[in-house]
C-alpha cells in the first residue's frame, strides 16, 4: 500500500509515517496542500491521509481540488474539529473516512487499510450528465450556467437517473427512489413527476435528457441530452 500523508506538523507526520512503515506501507509526507496536489497528480496513491487544518489551502479545498483533478485515492481526513458540520463539509467534498484527533493508531491504520480494499473508483460530489450539473448535498441543480430550482420529488428522481446514466431504471424503481413505503398512489405518478421533471431540465433548453423506454422505464443520456 503505498500513502501520501499530508500534515504540516512534523512530529505527527513522524509519528503517521513511522506507524504506516511498521504496517508495510510505503509512504510520502508532505506538509500543504498545494504539494499534496502535485504529488497526488503524479503518483498513484492507494489511500491518502488529509489533515484538516493545513497553511495555505487548507484540507476542505485540498480535498475539493483531488476529486476536480479526477484524483480518486480514498482520503482519509484528520481533524480536531468534532463538530458534525465539520465531518459532514468533509465528506461532501469527496473525503471517504474520517478520524477526529486524538486518535489510535492502530484504528487509523485499520481504516486505511479498508479504504485501501475499495480502490480508486470514480465518486464525484457533483454529477454531471453533458451540461446539467446536479450537488446532492446542496440540492442545487444547473443547465449550463442557468440554475434550475426544482421541487423534492422531481430532484431525488433526477438524482437517481444521474447516479446511473444509460441505465434503464423501471417505474417502480424510480417510486422506490422517490417516495417512502407507505405511499399507496402508484399508477402513473412517476409519470406526471418525470413530466413536470422534463418541463424544468429540457424544454426550456431545447434538450432531450431524460428519454422513455417503451415498455422499460425511463433512462438518462450520459452527454445530457445536448
Amino acid at each position: 500500500m503505498r500513502v501520501l500523508v499530508v500534515e504540516d506538523r512534523p512530529k505527527m507526520a513522524a509519528l503517521l509515517g513511522r506507524g504506516l512503515r511498521r504496517d508495510g506501507a510505503s509512504v510520502d509526507l508532505v506538509g500543504s496542500g498545494e504539494d499534496a496536489l502535485w504529488m497526488a497528480a503524479a503518483t498513484v496513491y492507494d489511500a491518502i491521509v488529509l489533515d484538516l487544518m493545513l497553511p495555505g489551502i487548507d484540507g476542505l479545498e485540498t480535498c475539493r481540488r483531488l476529486r476536480a483533478d479526477d484524483i480518486w485515492a480514498p482520503i482519509l481526513i484528520l481533524t480536531a474539529r468534532d463538530a458534525i458540520e465539520d465531518r459532514v463539509v468533509g465528506l461532501d467534498q469527496g473525503a471517504d473516512d474520517y478520524l477526529t484527533k486524538p486518535f489510535a493508531l492502530d484504528e487509523l491504520l485499520a481504516r486505511l487499510r479498508a479504504l485501501a480494499r475499495r480502490g480508486a473508483r470514480e465518486r464525484p460530489s457533483v454529477l454531471a450528465a453533458g451540461d446539467l450539473r446536479l450537488d446532492p448535498s446542496d440540492r442545487r441543480v444547473w443547465r449550463g450556467g442557468e440554475e434550475i430550482d426544482l421541487p423534492p420529488k422531481q430532484f431525488a428522481l433526477l438524482e437517481a437517473l444521474m447516479r446511473q446514466p444509460g441505465r434503464v431504471f423501471s417505474r417502480y424503481e424510480l417510486l422506490e427512489r422517490a417516495w417512502d413505503n407507505g405511499y399507496e398512489n402508484r399508477s402513473n405518478v412517476v409519470d406526471v413527476h418525470v413530466r413536470v421533471l422534463r418541463d424544468r431540465v429540457d424544454r426550456p433548453f431545447g434538450t432531450r435528457t431524460i428519454e422513455t423506454v417503451r415498455g422499460a422505464g425511463y433512462r438518462l443520456r450520459p452527454d445530457g441530452g445536448g
